[in-house]
């Protein structure tokens, strides 16, 4: 018999597993079987089986599933193993022999692991370990909050383990086999720094250089776009390491592994420690006993605080069903309101669910206020209007027992009265859908120990500032809690048949708990729908907006409410920011959507951001959330036109000055086209390092755009935004840009424009040739020479000519090429265009140095080098100087041949240029190794002349 959590929660027999039946009743057995031997409480059985508000008859579910498990057990005649379901009090124990718990064996096997001294029997013991995993641990049970943290616990276990082994291979030489394991880790878990350093090392100690940077690189930009950080300083050192050639730090030999993080409770003989659960309310730790309401000799209103009734005043609408997730804001909130006199302050866009999580933590909590809950929705972001202030004072006060009689008029005599009630108590106000600071002042609370939540679409800055309210934003949910919330209103069954509809339509909403809500209402009035059918039916974006709403309740009208409060100004901004084809925008993509200035433009988004319509991910840059962008296009239609063709030339204003600032001295990509119109802003770069983090950062963004002028018939426009990015694809040549040429190509040639094809044809089949595809890149580079000099273009030419020869020389076809690059050189020349002529110039000399030629590979080097001052690009002077460096050696000029590749791929691994590091990196590794072993043989010569 044998009782396995790493992977489906299960029970193998002899005869095979039990069929232990629903999700509970494993969740109830992976309880128990986390505390083996240990009793578990009802209460602690319930947080297991129930992630929400578990039902009124809980204990007898429990008690039903111990029952049917203990006849399971039975059955399987369990007993002969010294396995026995008991209880014990309010509490249930399963007794068996660890030996058959697999997480219990995978801790022995890491423990024995630990003592070994030889690496080759460290990796018997860790491949044994993690050979009892059979997939996610706890899979097939609920995730209630101690089954999740559990889970996290062994998967982060087994992750430590599986880098341990790759650590161990490492020692036995065999970086092979910890290239292949870490692959498969990575991929499931992409953002997990560690496994990507440890793969780029295994990767790098291969041979397999390329694909190690490469990983570097596309782990920096998943963590930028995913998290908005830069990479930790094990991965960034990994890289550095990589890029000098060092061959890294030992790996350790003597087989130990880190202490794996426990998620099946203690073990015999050790105290257990108590975990702290992050989420539950802060408990009073003052001895003195809790004030209870306050003496009418404390006030100054005697005779309205005589009537005041001792109960404990609680106006709390019901627990929401169907809460998911929210942990860390649940945590968040119990967090601020350990303070004086707190306000806490629930921020976020329609529909995210503030009034919910509010409520969920008030129910959580009734403990911490024993002398009563209060609660008002403000309806500012109704329809029928805000609620008025004397309204609200008078219902807290007759519900803290003043008399109706007793109750002042004025707002002000009503707040000073409520402030004075609830000077010496410990009670919390809930102010619901607050849309100005200047409403909430007068109904805060006076106590100290009083709690004020509050919440807004709004930043409510200003009670920020006053009251030193302590702001809780809420996001939109992740899929897996979106799916759980369907789960609690459709059935589990329901949605675990169709577990990836589920998780699509959850995504599709965009993870905004009132479409996911809205969502699963229709479904749940129409049983024969299946959740695939209205998956497609939401993937129409023409129409989603409309399926998300149902009766008087959807994101549409929770978005209208909020537009309507807002300035003329913001409303045009938003509605022109719907038009926006990329994901992203700063104030100038803003000004140019809407036709105003930078300036104007940032301050409607500040507007906006500030009532959650739009969201600023860092200075400067905003996002808008799928269904709002949506809601916004769909406020001003007729002005998607413009607003296109305003982002596009916007787009190509900006990148014609990256280019400009990136290559100074170079040739314009294009001419622009008749009907183009120049933003009232164009923003300026520094320096070419802010120029290329603007090109990167806007890659996405500039592709949309191509795709969307593409779409619109507006092809003059899509092919430039895409040429326009060439510093970047010349600086990251092996970054799939082949796609998105193949679309400027399109485009080119739907406008049958010979100056356009040629400049696009030279591009890609450039990006070929660096891809390995060089009889894809020469079939299309021979037709671009010609394109060019029919279109009149000698310096498109010219680059044709450049390229076409690379590949030429790539096919063996030498003296072709140079022929090839001397014409380009001549061209160039004659245009006057030092630019170009430099390139043609660096391809040629590594021609020459490639058929034995250094000292004409030396000289074209030099006059190339002569062409450009010192700020030249930085890619084209290492190459050059590396082509010099080498021209050196074959001269036998060793001493200057290695200065200069050690020159150029230091300034290569300065700027981030990888393939010139490479280049250079190569012959310079090679020839100091060369140098090395001739100096040891002179020394052994002299050491032998001397002794004879």
């Amino acid at each position: 018999m044998e009782f396995r959590l790493l992977g489906t929660v299960s029970v193998e027999t002899l005869t095979g597993p039990l069929p232990l039946g629903p999700a509970k009743r494993r969740s109830l057995l992976a309880a128990l079987l986390l505390s083996p031997n240990t009793p578990v409480t009802v209460g602690r059985l319930t947080d297991s089986l129930w992630d929400d508000e578990p039902p009124l008859h809980a204990r007898s579910v429990i008690q039903g599933h111990v029952s049917r498990l203990r006849t399971l057990l039975v059955g399987a005649d369990a007993e002969a193993y010294g396995v026995e379901l008991a209880t014990v009090g309010d509490a249930y124990v399963l007794r068996l022999p660890e030996t058959l718990l697999d997480s219990q064996r995978f801790e022995e096997l890491l423990m024995l692991a630990r003592e070994q001294r030889s690496p080759a029997d460290t990796v018997l013991m860790l491949k044994e370990a993690l050979s009892l995993w059979q997939g996610p641990a706890l899979s097939g049970a609920l995730t209630g909050p101690p089954l999740r943290a559990a889970a996290h616990s062994l998967e982060e276990s087994r992750l430590a383990t599986v880098e341990h082994l790759a650590r161990t291979y490492g020692a036995l030489g065999e970086h092979h086999r910890a290239a292949a394991l870490l692959a498969a880790e990575t991929a499931a878990h992409p953002l997990r720094e560690s496994l990507a350093a440890a793969l780029m090392l295994a990767l790098y100690r291969v041979g397999r250089q390329s694909e190690a940077l490469d990983r570097f690189h596309r782990t920096r930009r998943l963590l930028a776009d995913e998290l908005g950080v830069d990479p930790g300083p094990g991965l960034a050192d990994a890289y550095a390491l990589i890029l000098r050639g060092e061959p890294g730090p030992a790996e350790p030999g003597d087989g130990g592994v880190p202490e794996p993080v426990s998620a099946t409770g203690p073990r015999p003989g050790t105290a257990p420690t108590a975990v702290p659960d992050p989420a539950a309310p802060v408990r009073n730790t003052d001895p003195r006993p809790s004030p209870g309401p306050a003496p009418a000799a404390r006030s100054g209103n005697t005779a309205a605080l005589t009537a005041v009734d001792d109960a404990a005043a609680d106006l709390l609408p019901r627990a929401p069903r169907g809460f998911h997730g929210r942990g860390p804001e649940l945590a968040a909130l119990t967090r601020a309101a350990a303070g004086e006199a707190p306000v806490c302050l629930v921020t976020g866009p329609a529909g995210v669910g503030k009034t919910a999580l509010a409520l969920q933590w008030a129910h959580r909590s009734p403990a911490l206020f024993p002398d009563g809950r209060l609660f008002a929705d403000l309806r500012g972001f109704s329809e029928a209007g805000e609620a008025a202030l004397i309204d609200v004072l008078r219902e807290f006060l007759l519900a803290l027992g003043v008399a109706p009689r007793r109750v002042p008029e004025s707002v002000q005599a009503a707040a000073a009265l409520f402030r004075s009630l609830t000077d010496r108590r410990r009670l919390l106000v809930i102010l619901d859908n607050a849309r100005d600071s200047a409403t909430v002042r007068p109904l805060l609370p006076g106590g100290s120990d009083c709690v004020t939540l509050v919440t807004s679409r709004h930043r409510l800055e200003g009670l920020i500032a006053s009251d030193a309210a302590r702001p809780v934003p809420l996001d939109t949910l992740e899929p897996h809690d979106g799916t759980a919330l369907f789960a609690g209103v459709l059935g589990e069954e329901r949605v675990h048949a169709e577990p990836v509809a589920a998780r699509r339509l959850a995504e599709l909403c965009g993870g905004l708990p009132l479409a996911l809500r809205v969502t699963a209402a229709r479904l749940a009035g129409r049983p024969r729908w299946t959740l695939a059918a209205l998956a497609d039916e939401l993937a129409d974006e023409r129409s989603r907006l409309a399926y998300l709403d149902v009766d008087d309740t959807g994101v549409a009208a929770a978005l209208r409410l909020t537009v309507q409060h807002l300035p003329p100004e913001a409303v045009h901004q938003f509605a022109r920011l719907g038009h926006h084809p990329g994901g992203h925008f700063d104030p100038y993509t803003a000004a140019a959507l809407a036709g105003t200035g930078p300036v104007t433009a940032t301050a409607a988004l500040e507007r906006l951001a500030a009532a959650h319509l739009v969201t600023e991910t860092a200075p400067g840059h905003w996002v808008l959330h799928d269904l709002v962008r949506l809601y916004a296009r769909g406020l001003d239609p007729a002005a998607a036109s413009e607003a296109l063709a305003r982002v596009l030339d916007h787009y190509i204003a900006t990148a014609l000055v990256v280019a400009d600032t990136a290559e100074p001295g170079g040739e314009p990509c294009f001419v622009l086209p008749d009907d183009y119109r120049r933003p009232s802003a164009v923003r300026d770069f520094a320096d070419r390092t802010a120029a290329m983090r603007w090109l990167a950062a806007e890659r996405d963004d500039l592709a949309l755009a191509a795709v969307a002028a593409r779409a619109a018939g507006l092809d003059d426009r899509a092919w430039r935004i895409i040429l326009l990015q060439w510093p970047q694809v010349v600086w990251r040549a092996r970054d799939s840009w082949s796609p998105l040429l193949e679309l400027a190509l399109d485009s080119a040639r739907a406008g049958k424009d010979a100056y356009a094809e040629s400049r696009v044809l030279t591009l890609l089949g450039w990006v070929l040739t660096e891809e390995g595809r060089t009889g894809e890149a020469a079939a299309l580079l021979e037709r671009s020479p010609l394109l060019a000099r029919q279109a009149g273009d000698p310096l498109g030419e010219a680059t044709a000519l450049i390229n076409l020869a690379v590949v030429q020389a790539e096919l063996g076809e030498l003296d072709t090429a140079q022929e090839g690059c001397a014409q380009a050189v001549e061209l160039a020349r004659t245009e006057g265009d030092r630019h170009t002529e430099m390139l043609a110039l660096q391809h040629l000399a590594r021609m020459q140095l490639t058929v034995g030629r250094p000292e004409d590979a030396l000289a074209s080097a030099r006059t190339a080098l002569d062409l450009g001052p010192e700020h030249e690009e930085v890619a084209r002077r290492t190459l050059l100087l590396a082509v010099s460096g080498e021209a050196r050696v074959a001269l036998g000029e060793e001493d200057e041949g290695i200065r200069l590749l050690d020159r150029a791929a230091t300034e290569a691994e300065r700027a981030g240029y990888d393939e010139g590091a490479v280049r250079a990196l190569g012959p310079l590794l090679r020839v100091t190794a060369r140098a090395d072993h001739r100096r040891r043989h002179e020394e052994a010569l002299r050491r032998l002349s001397g002794e004879g």
